[in-house]
């Protein structure tokens, strides 16, 4: 016989409770949750039991049905995620990297994957999210993060492979609550139109190689713009957002090697300048005319 778990116990008994005070909205929320943690409620005359639910390791989720962690406490130092659209190879190398890195720190592992790779494949304690075919790319990023139990996100690509502590100096940077988005490739603008690489420390965006944030500014500025199915400049309008709010975007040097970024070199050269194209233009219908966000405003003498 399966044992219950005591939350799953406790669920149920409070589910029993509000059913008898005929509060059946709060007893049908928890029949939900009970479920979510793999148990269902069966109503009896000998009152309420709980029998395992048989999943389907075959199911797909959709993005809209991941359940959000953003608005609980947080439980783990750090949570890292990536989005899988292809080569899984490049993720299982960017964890060796991460994990050898770790030092005492709790991290917690996510992976998006819209492919039909096998979970094994990541490893031991990585939670993958397999996606339902023809999930966009912002989509399938924030039904990552919204799986953060980390009080730090991290944003990843599998191009991007550590090569040391990268934890550390992130850390660092996000005890400024002035800062709002950091990460080691960073990129300004004077027009809105050309974006450059920036040393900065302070710049106009992080690009989606590598970019950390506090949870409570995913959680309270907002995840990616679903619109951006094709990952460029989904980047830049995050970072934007997050400017909006009154904080900074901060170039942090950390130690990674970035490998080739293999949707862009898979993509043909035609699908690639219109999918950009249509991404920038998502960009400029909120921020066309936003100099007062930029680090070097129209005018501005370059050092």
């Amino acid at each position: 016989m399966t044992d219950v778990p005591d939350e799953v116990r406790a669920l149920a008994a409070e589910r029993d409770e509000r059913r008898r005070a005929e509060d059946f909205a709060a007893a049908d929320a928890l029949r939900d949750r009970i479920l979510e943690l793999g148990f269902s409620v069966i109503d009896g005359p000998a009152g309420p039991s709980l029998e395992p639910v048989e999943i389907d390791e075959t199911a797909r989720l959709r993005p809209r049905d991941v359940e959000s962690l953003l608005d609980d406490v947080p439980t783990r130092d750090i949570s890292v995620h990536w989005v899988v659209e292809g080569w899984p190879e490049d993720v299982v190398r960017a964890l060796a990297g991460f994990r050898s890195n770790e030092g005492d720190r709790d991290v917690q592992y996510v992976v998006a994957d819209v492919t039909d790779t096998d979970p094994a494949v990541y490893g031991e304690e990585v939670e993958v999210l397999r996606l339902e075919p023809g999930t966009g790319w912002g989509a399938a990023r924030n039904a990552g993060l919204k799986r953060s139990r980390g009080r730090i996100a991290l944003a990843v690509d599998g191009s991007v492979e550590p090569t040391g502590d990268v934890f550390g100096p992130l850390e660092a940077a996000l005890e400024d609550p002035r800062v709002g988005v950091c990460g080691p490739f960073g990129i300004s603008t004077d027009d809105l139109r050309e974006f450059h690489d920036s040393d900065g420390p302070e710049v106009d965006a992080i690009e989606g190689y590598l970019m950390a944030f506090r949870r409570d500014v995913i959680r309270d500025v907002g995840l990616f713009d679903e619109r951006f199915r094709w990952y460029r400049t989904a980047d830049i309008e995050c970072s934007f957002r997050i400017k909006e709010a009154g904080l900074r975007a901060l170039r942090v040097d950390v130690p990674v090697s970035k490998h080739e970024h293999r949707m862009y070199h898979s993509t043909p050269p035609a699908d690639r300048d219109r999918l950009s194209k249509r991404n920038y233009y998502r960009f400029l219908e909120r921020f066309r005319d936003r100099f007062d966000l930029l680090v070097e405003r129209p005018g501005d003498s370059r050092s």
